[in-house]
């Protein structure tokens, strides 16, 4: 979860001739990039977030809004996000949240399928992940969502060369080991 800080307004203070801040203006939003706010931005915008296409200023703006978790804000508080706000939402979206690591393997001819959040949510019910996961960082259900594809795939079939090549490599072991010729 990313907490952010949204502070109040400077506001000149005549009295001391200085600027002071409006902590009552204060605002803490909670946020999570998971799969029910990917969910939420989608059926506003009935396309798919994590689409290649571009998305304009509003569409952004309505993920962080999809993202804040806190029932109650205040309108408006999306306008004073600054720049440095921005940066810490996309650092904690591109954010691995997992310690796994994948050796990347490039699949060729592979056909690219355009993820929604159905598709996620058929995933966490073919690999019978719990609906609590939906909650995660969507990062973090990803990488379950690859480990549990990758156990529960077929172990690649060998190819006839490779596995003469493996007989031959454990005959001559066999042929050491007992000091024999054939």
């Amino acid at each position: 979860m990313l907490k952010l800080v949204i502070e109040g307004q400077e506001l000149w203070d005549e009295s001391t001739e200085s600027f002071k801040r409006d902590d009552n203006e204060t605002v803490i939003l909670n946020l999570e990039h998971s799969l029910v706010s990917l969910s939420k931005w989608e059926s506003k915008f009935e396309k798919s977030f994590l689409g290649k296409q571009d998305k304009s200023v509003a569409e952004i703006v309505a993920y962080i809004e999809a993202m804040i978790v806190d029932e109650n804000y205040p309108t408006g508080v999306l306008e004073k996000l600054t720049q440095a706000h921005i940066s810490e939402i996309n650092n904690y979206i591109d954010s691995k949240q997992s310690a796994t690591f994948f050796s990347e393997i490039k699949r060729q001819g592979g056909r690219s399928e355009v993820i929604t959040s159905e598709l996620i949510y058929y995933w966490m019910i073919a690999f019978n992940i719990p609906f609590e996961c939906q909650t995660w960082h969507l990062n973090r259900l990803f990488a379950l969502i690859r480990i549990c594809n990758m156990k529960n795939a077929k172990p690649d079939k060998m190819s006839k060369h490779a596995a003469a090549q493996r007989n031959r490599e454990i005959n001559e072991s066999r042929k050491k080991q007992l000091g024999t010729s054939g």
